[in-house]
């Protein structure tokens, strides 16, 4: 590289990054020329060895720069979560822009055999992995914090009994539990309400695992697991008293959303429930390009309204809905801090791209549900008009279940 062209380039590179936060930071160039940008205190660094080219930049930076941090041609030194999250207060930083879809926007509908590589891709890449940064109910979704002294696993218990008493549960009903994950949600539901459980999911790793801990706790009875795609239930001809759902509905992608209510509508008794816990985005957009690419390939954001118009036509009555977004980023936080507890044995496990690429991954999302324009939902829905279910929600707080069992 010549000394003309390294001059361009540190112009291009102090051009594109000097509205890229909103807080003051030094600018590291490759050969140790040092630049502050912003005015008082710097709060991080931003080390450039190799910067990504215009074009890649221009197609989505998100991504660009993403794969840049991955491969260490950009490092951060900071707090990461605190750096993102002062580039996406940027009112006009690349963060902040998306192509809006609209409600009823038109994209092509993800077919099974791309579901299940798209859900390999994501959960497949092994338990052990999960296990060294989720809390021991592998519950990989948003924990509940009743309380500041709240640690993870008291979080991730208090989610699940927040469900099961939003479901209103009696003994001897049947509860569907769509992408139902290591099983722990069902397997609760079982011992606690003597419910009989029916589980699907699409990873061969989630249903090893879920199937392990049935037989463990002996509860073959009651609760089964299966490989099961959602758009197979209809002609299953089974009917449920209860459905939850539980971080599925980002997988679906938006034009199959109709499809996945259909479904649930099609399994569900007359007057029975259906929890749906997902995140949510405040407008329809298109999915970060980075996470969709490397994270959770095929993968969508619905919003609130989409959901709820969807549903509405289908016959449900929206009977509650609750924002957990701050919940999320201490969940997402505790991941982090799990995950980067945890380097001594996932460095065995995976190279440093894939390691950075997670760091990334987990504190990004803490980064947006902390201050951008995404939130995580939970909807209880009735299937037609449901008039025996307590006039207020003190039965979600009094009913029994605050006690935890043995982890």
């Amino acid at each position: 590289m010549t000394t003309l062209t390294k001059t361009i380039d540190k112009v291009l590179i102090k051009t594109f990054l000097k509205n890229i936060s909103d807080q003051t930071f030094t600018l590291v160039f490759w050969d140790g020329e040092t630049h502050e940008i912003g005015e008082g205190e710097s709060k991080f660094k931003i080390i450039i060895h190799n910067f990504p080219g215009k074009k890649e930049l221009f197609a989505d930076p998100s991504t660009a720069l993403g794969e840049a941090y991955m491969t260490g041609d950009i490092e951060l030194v900071g707090n990461l979560q605190e750096i993102v999250e002062s580039i996406m207060r940027r009112n006009k930083s690349f963060l902040n822009e998306s192509k809006l879809l609209g409600m009823l926007g038109k994209c092509s509908p993800a077919g099974k055999r791309k579901s299940e590589r798209d859900i390999a891709h994501h959960y497949d890449i092994g338990n052990d992995f999960y296990a060294l940064w989720l809390d021991p109910t592998m519950s990989y979704s948003c924990a509940y914090f009743k309380t500041g002294s709240d640690n993870l696993y008291d979080a991730q218990m208090n989610k699940i009994h927040h469900i099961l008493k939003k479901l209103n549960l009696r003994e001897g009903q049947t509860l569907l539990d769509i992408g139902c994950g290591w099983g722990f949600l069902a397997i609760e539901a079982a011992k606690k309400y003597r419910v009989r459980v029916l589980g699907i999911t699409l990873s061969k790793e989630q249903l090893k695992k879920a199937q392990e801990r049935i037989k463990d706790e002996g509860l073959q009875v009651l609760v089964a697991v299966k490989l099961m795609d959602y758009r197979d239930l209809e002609k299953t001809g089974l009917k449920f008293d209860r459905v939850v759902s539980v971080g599925m509905a980002e997988h679906v992608g938006k034009a199959n959303l109709p499809l996945y209510l259909k479904n649930v509508n099609a399994v569900l008794h007359e007057t029975g429930l259906f929890l749906l816990h997902n995140i949510t985005n405040m407008l329809e957009t298109e999915v970060n390009g980075f996470i969709a690419k490397y994270i959770f390939p095929g993968g969508y954001i619905p919003s609130l309204r989409e959901e709820l118009y969807l549903a509405a036509d289908l016959g449900f009555h929206t009977i509650d809905i609750e924002s957990l977004r701050l919940h999320y980023m201490k969940t997402l936080m505790h991941w982090a801090e799990r995950f980067e507890g945890n380097m001594d044995k996932i460095e065995t496990m995976f190279d440093t791209k894939f390691i950075r690429m997670w760091r990334l991954y987990l504190n990004a999302c803490a980064s947006a549900f902390h201050c951008a324009k995404i939130d995580v939902h939970q909807i209880l829905l009735s299937k037609g008009a449901n008039n025996q279910l307590p006039l207020t929600r003190q039965y979600i707080y009094d009913m029994p279940g605050n006690k935890f069992g043995n982890r």
